[in-house]
């Protein structure tokens, strides 16, 4: 009776410190491929988070209207690896982004590249999400 008891003790324990599981989404279920966009534009905030992490600008547009855009990069973990440093964003930098435009028509983006003030150019998308290759033509897989 005593290890029946212990048993569902230990199975109840389990279920109440079982981390939940994000599931994690592909670029086509988000982005277009056929919709690049560049933008051009002043760094108002940036979260450096898992699993993806986030550059805002403020880009002015041919109307002069000024739209903030989110945009989507790799984790913090490949953005340092590949050269990429909190440092380099500070807020008000001016900012090239390269990349594609979120299905839902929202100020969105997957970011593929960030070219720096020094113009430095640096891969920022996800890997492993059937996003674009760095340096292919935007229309291949």
């Amino acid at each position: 009776m005593k290890n029946r008891i212990f048993s569902l003790f230990i199975c109840v324990l389990l279920l109440l410190t079982a981390v939940p599981v994000f599931a994690h989404h592909s670029f086509s279920s988000e982005y277009d491929i056929n919709q690049p966009v560049t933008l051009k534009g002043k760094l108002t905030k940036l979260e450096w988070i898992n699993p993806h992490g986030w550059i805002y600008i403020d880009v002015t547009g041919a109307d002069g209207k000024v739209v903030n855009w989110a945009i989507e990069t790799g984790s913090p973990n490949a953005l340092l690896r590949r050269g990429l440093r909190k440092e380099d964003f500070p807020l008000g930098v001016e900012l090239t982004v390269k990349g594609f435009r979120a299905k839902n028509g929202t100020a969105t983006a997957n970011g593929r590249s960030i070219t720096l003030p020094d113009g430095r150019e640096l891969f920022a998308g996800s890997s492993g999400t059937g996003a674009p290759r760095d340096g292919a033509d935007p229309t291949e897989r």
